[in-house]
């Protein structure tokens, strides 16, 4: 059985941006239920030189578009434009799960011999489609997706491994170590 490029994407994809409004969600009811002002848990960071929560998810969700759209040989996307807010992020997420939704397979079957080129904070990177996907992409999405999972746990919202991946199950909620 080989593996395409949109199989080894979108569906990846797709998954892990309900997984991600999974978190905003819980975020927003955390928020809600402990009267924490949202805009402080959108603005939370593990380090003063991080991105916010809120900007770790917006990267998260647009990452997915700068990866699949070259692999199918389509323009990526404008980001759009979305308020800051718990809303903002379902919406973006949202957007984005729509937008990779519409993508074909048929589309990707020569995403193989493609080379992809995106920005990398100040370089530019120049990949094969593959290598671009597997060595750059999915580690970028992942990075963004676990930084937003991270400032969350951070700030004391009670998630754990089956809020990232969705497979895991706990009868009771493993002590935090």
């Amino acid at each position: 059985m080989s593996l395409s490029l949109h199989d080894a994407s979108v569906p990846v994809f797709l998954r892990y941006l309900a997984q991600l409004r999974d978190l905003v969600s819980k975020a927003e009811r955390f928020a809600t239920e402990r009267g924490v002002r949202p805009s402080d848990l959108l603005a939370a960071k593990l380090a003063p030189d991080m991105l916010s929560f809120e900007r770790q998810v917006a990267i998260a969700a647009n990452f997915t578009l700068r990866a699949a759209f070259p692999l199918a040989g389509e323009a990526v996307p404008t980001e759009g434009t979305f308020p800051e807010t718990f809303e903002g992020l379902h919406a973006r997420i949202d957007r984005a799960a729509l937008l990779l939704g519409a993508l074909e397979p048929s589309q990707f079957v020569t995403a193989g011999t493609r080379v992809t080129e995106s920005r990398a904070g100040e370089a530019l990177v120049r990949l094969s489609a593959p290598e671009f996907l597997f060595q750059y992409a999915l580690p970028n999405f992942f990075f963004h997706f676990t930084a937003a999972y991270a400032v969350l746990r951070h700030q004391g919202v009670p998630l754990g491994k089956q809020d990232f991946d969705g497979f895991h199950r706990y009868t009771v909620q493993p002590s935090p170590r």
